[in-house]
């Protein structure tokens, strides 16, 4: 049986990235589950895939910060817009902070392809185990084995389980009694006590806010949805938030005090949110829609909780729709430079199966470039 260089488990983001980087003198042999590589990486940011953002910090990530420090600095978003640039993918900005495929996200899948293309690339075999014996690893899938001197593993998270999302990941680290933590959902909308059950009577509204969990503070668009709220804001803010509190500002770059001072017009009116929105939001801090004039200064202390409206979230959407997993290989178990398993030597992991999450915004797949390539240049 031939033994390859490489195995490298799932044809994602960063397991082509990883493939691509090694190139030509080592034999690679990638292994993915789907008939197609790449499947989430098609489907990202509505075809356009938000690639990156024009600006990466380490405090954009939720995990170990001296891990994404190390392999940022080493593939930071320069680096990876030198790539694309390179190989001529056009990107548009968004909002002066997204970077989209200008045309489609098959614009980099293709890059990746060709960048793996001396790899031998195996479609619909599902992963079943790896072991290794006498420093020889061996790949098991649902049609035969392999065998080869490194493992990579990128085989992502369990969000999008129709795209063949699996945790065999885990289960691989766990076979070598490598500690990882269970996956959860992240970047997905939560869901409401029965106190803001208003919010989901104006599910399609949305609104630009700043939220706040713990000390972190979101700023981008909510959504108010059928099942709670949603949107930008609220993903990035799901990251961070497990349990208890957090804090809305529905008008962020206002003053509600100076707004209402002296005015003759409705309460509703000087808000300059919509009407419904307006309305409800009195209603939820107490306060009567009258003439800004006739506010009592109890009324107004009540509605500065415009600016700070908390609650405690009910949960959250769910798997099905969660952008990606939070949890995954521990950092402590991983070399810092290399992202290969300490007690393991050959065995790496990489993208979204280790536990490190980024906000929604490009994040995630600059951590799926970055760790896969530090990966590559470490066994190459």
């Amino acid at each position: 049986m031939k033994i390859y260089d490489v195995i490298i488990l799932g044809a994602g983001a960063s397991g082509l990235m990883c493939a691509g980087n090694i190139g030509k003198k080592k034999s690679v042999l990638i292994i993915e589950g789907n008939e197609k590589v790449a499947k989430k990486l098609k489907i990202s940011g509505g075809g356009k895939c938000n690639i990156t953002n024009i600006d990466v910090q380490t405090s954009n990530f939720d995990g170990e910060e001296l891990l994404v420090k190390s392999v940022l600095q080493k593939f930071s978003k320069e680096n990876l817009l030198e790539f694309l640039d390179r190989n001529r993918v056009e990107l548009e900005l968004r909002k002066n902070r997204y970077y989209f495929c200008q045309n489609s996200s098959d614009d980099i899948i293709n890059v990746l392809k060709k960048a793996a293309q001396y790899a031998e690339l195996l479609l619909n075999e599902k992963i079943v185990s790896t072991t290794k014996e006498d420093d020889i690893f061996t790949v098991k899938t649902d049609k035969n084995s392999y065998k080869a001197q490194k493992v990579v593993v990128a085989t992502g998270g369990i969000s999008f389980v129709n795209l063949g999302a699996s945790k065999i990941g885990l289960d691989i680290a766990k076979s070598f009694e490598i500690e990882s933590t269970a996956f959860t959902p992240a970047l997905v909308g939560l869901t409401v006590q029965k106190e803001q059950f208003w919010m989901r009577e104006l599910s399609g509204l949305s609104c630009y806010v700043h939220i706040k969990v713990g000390e972190r503070v979101l700023k981008e668009e909510m959504l108010f949805a059928h099942k709670g709220i949603s949107g930008p804001a609220v993903l990035s803010a799901s990251l961070y938030w497990k349990k208890g509190v957090i804090s809305i500002d529905f008008l962020p770059d206002k003053s509600i005090t100076q707004l209402v001072m002296g005015s003759k017009k409705l309460v509703s009116s000087v808000i300059n949110l919509p009407k419904r929105l307006s309305k409800a939001l009195l209603l939820a801090v107490g306060v009567e829609d009258k003439e800004c004039k006739k506010l009592t200064k109890e009324e107004i202390k009540n509605l500065s909780k415009l600016h700070e409206y908390s609650f405690a979230p009910a949960g959250n959407f769910g798997f099905t729709k969660a952008e990606v997993s939070r949890g995954g290989v521990i950092a402590s178990e991983l070399e810092f430079k290399t992202c290969e398993a300490k007690k393991v030597k050959g065995l790496y992991f990489i993208g979204e199966v280790v536990d490190i999450t980024g906000e929604l915004g490009g994040y995630n797949f600059q951590w799926a470039f970055s760790s896969a390539y530090i990966c590559a240049k470490a066994i190459k």
